[in-house]
């Protein structure tokens, strides 16, 4: 039986644990990542481990999301990631030097190689033919103090690209196009993997594109096969002896397979405010835009970016047009410096950001009240870009580049001939604002400044638990929701208390004054609880505030894990329908939970409010019943032999 490139790697790399969709293994982790807002928690949890040294053969944090320096918190992270970075044998890359998954695609990735971050889009680099995975940060705390990473075997997902694209589409087209066939459920418990002759047509960097926006797929992660197109990537940055050729099997088994005919794709965009809620361009009638951005770890690369200034160059942007670019790394900035093309998107009318993840994460660039805003990111969630009635479209860097000239939301194929980009023989590579952790790191302690707080932990899990429903939400609620982040809030990630004010925040005002008066209690969700981003803080947060347990008709990957870290048990509905009979400040209780875990019997809730009984399930592994019953996985650590 032929093997999928997905299982290859996992092979590759397997510690423990067999091979077979659903059951939990562990692998070799070889490379991490973290980014600023995720990272102070990584590097607490790091430190309370007591470690000397990490166990992967490459990890490096990223400060790319909290850039904004208004007052001293930011700067305070910032200094105790660089200090904790050289502490223990990490690559540390300072603000301006661009956005984590742009810059490890560029200089670190390696195909056959397993790769965990604290960032939902770490699966960008499953454009080189590297196994990256998004997790929580006490996972990719864990996998640099020990080596090592659990998850259940997946499976795989394959889609066979065939056709080529027309002029005028790309791949975040082709991403957009997958997002409407498959919704934002679509890729639950699977892992992506692309073949076929299409695949030939698409860059290192158009692959990553689609990888990265596989996270809003909901799959555990993306990954195409590392090939000619992977080797001169490489090449042309520098590391060819990082190359290693990594295709599936001739009769390789999959799971699921559907094929896409690149040639019936055209221009789309997500309309507000799901990743799924796709359109042809050509179907909507000339939407004035106010706003545009481009850029994100989807769409800042070299090519997306030389496109946008071809497009640009002796035009000018609409007078009524507010057009914001981020390049994707320092070395892209600089390229297009020297080569001319950054003058030309000045001359159009352009902003140039710093090299950062800006707009994306809701790090200024809000739009103005009732704004339509066209923007090359991954996510157009409501209030993500920190103005809650704007209205986020997203599109390719073609379609925003035209759009801002037109001032509506235009289909590019209308526009004439397509701009050709030559990529260069060379990328530049300079390493100035990368600082290697020093040869002798013995005396080496961590800084921290006042803003940082210590991190919850929660205590061994009880035999019965009980309280209030302190929130009833419905389908598809992301972790923006439950821990929103916007420039206001995000000085705050290493400061817990202050955090927990704003808990469901888009939802509710007053969550934070209901878990204080009830202390604590339980939140009952829809469908996908938890999707969106990997942020750790969405389960740190309730876990704060004393939310025992989330029970919800399904729950996203990663947001799951981060509940199971935390202590809080994810339970879901054994008849889905059993959601309506909970409502908000209903008296509740969970019975004899710990016997249920051990047993995997089903486990009985009760709402005594309205004298009724329903059945729950756990879905996990009995590792993650230790953990639960531990009070989570720091606690679980220090307390079993790993």
């Amino acid at each position: 039986m032929g093997k999928s490139l997905t299982y290859k790697i996992l092979e590759k790399n397997l510690l423990s644990g067999t091979l077979k969709p659903g059951n939990e293994i562990s692998v070799k982790v070889n490379q991490t990542l973290t980014q600023d807002s995720t990272g102070t928690m990584v590097y607490l949890q790091l430190e309370a481990m007591g470690i000397k040294d990490i166990k992967t053969d490459l990890s490096a944090a990223y400060i790319d999301h909290n850039t904004l320096q208004a007052g001293f918190e930011n700067a305070d992270d910032h200094e105790f990631i660089k200090s904790a970075a050289a502490k223990y044998g990490i690559i540390y890359s300072k603000p301006g030097n661009g956005i984590c998954h742009q810059l490890h695609l560029e200089r670190f990735a390696k195909p056959g190689d397993i790769l965990i971050g604290s960032d939902s889009h770490t699966p960008t680099c499953g454009g080189l033919g590297m196994l990256s995975i998004g997790a929580g940060g006490l996972d990719v705390a864990v996998g640099m103090a020990k080596g090592s990473y659990y998850l259940k075997a997946p499976k795989v997902l394959n889609i066979e690209l065939v056709g080529k694209l027309n002029p005028w589409v790309s791949a975040k087209d082709v991403i957009l196009y997958i997002l409407k066939e498959l919704t934002v459920k679509g890729g639950v418990g699977y892992v992506v993997e692309y073949s076929g002759e299409g695949v030939k047509a698409l860059s290192v960097t158009d692959r990553a594109t689609i990888t990265n926006m596989g996270a809003e797929l909901g799959a555990t992660t993306s990954i195409f096969p590392s090939d000619e197109i992977t080797k001169d990537f490489l090449i042309r940055q520098g590391r060819e002896k990082d190359f290693v050729p990594l295709s599936k099997d001739d009769d390789a088994i999959y799971d699921k397979k559907i094929i896409i005919n690149l040639s019936d794709i055209v221009p789309m965009t997500a309309m507000p405010h799901s990743p799924d809620n796709v359109v042809k361009v050509s179907q909507l009638d000339k939407i004035k835009i106010d706003q545009i951005a481009i850029g994100s770890c989807t769409n800042s690369s070299y090519t997306d970016l030389m496109k946008v200034a071809k497009i640009l160059k002796g035009k000018k942007v609409h007078e009524d047009v507010s057009l914001v670019i981020s390049p994707g790394s320092s070395n892209i900035l600089k390229m297009m410096a020297d080569n001319g093309a950054l003058a030309d998107l000045i001359a159009a009318g352009a902003r140039i950001l710093e090299a950062t993840c800006g707009p994306c994460i809701g790090m200024g660039q809000a739009p103005k009240s009732n704004a339509i805003s066209l923007r090359t990111f991954n996510r157009n969630f409501k209030g993500r870009c920190g103005t809650k009635n704007a209205e986020v479209y997203l599109v390719s860097p073609e379609t925003a580049a035209v759009s801002a000239i037109t001032g509506y939301l235009t289909d590019p194929s209308t526009f004439g001939n397509m701009p050709v980009v030559e990529i260069p023989e060379k990328f530049h590579v300079h390493e100035n604002y990368f600082i290697y952790p020093p040869k002798d790191r013995s005396n080496l302690e961590v800084v921290m400044g006042p803003n940082i707080k210590p991190f919850p932990i929660n205590e061994a899990l009880n035999k019965n638990i009980y309280g209030k429903v302190l929130l009833k939400t419905g389908d598809n609620i992301t972790t923006d929701d439950i821990m929103p982040s916007n420039a206001k809030l995000l000085p705050y990630r290493s400061n817990i208390p202050e955090l927990s004010k704003y808990c469901f925040g888009t939802l509710v005002d007053d969550f934070c004054n209901r878990a204080n008066e009830y202390k604590g209690g339980f939140v009952i969700g829809g469908e996908n609880y938890g999707q969106g981003s990997s942020r750790e803080h969405a389960a740190l947060v309730p876990l704060y505030l004393g939310v025992k347990a989330v029970i919800a008709k399904s729950f996203a990957r990663i947001h799951k894990a981060n509940l199971i870290n935390a202590g809080i048990l994810p339970l879901v509905f054994k008849d889905k329908d059993d959601y309506a009979y909970f409502d908000e400040f209903d008296d509740i209780k969970v019975n004899d939970v710990i016997n249920s875990l051990e047993n995997e019997l089903l486990i009985e809730l009760i709402n005594k409010t309205k004298n009724i009984s329903v059945q729950l399930i756990f879905e996990g592994s009995k590792r993650d019943i230790e953990i639960l019953k531990s009070g989570g996985y720091l606690n679980f650590v220090k307390n079993h032999a790993y």
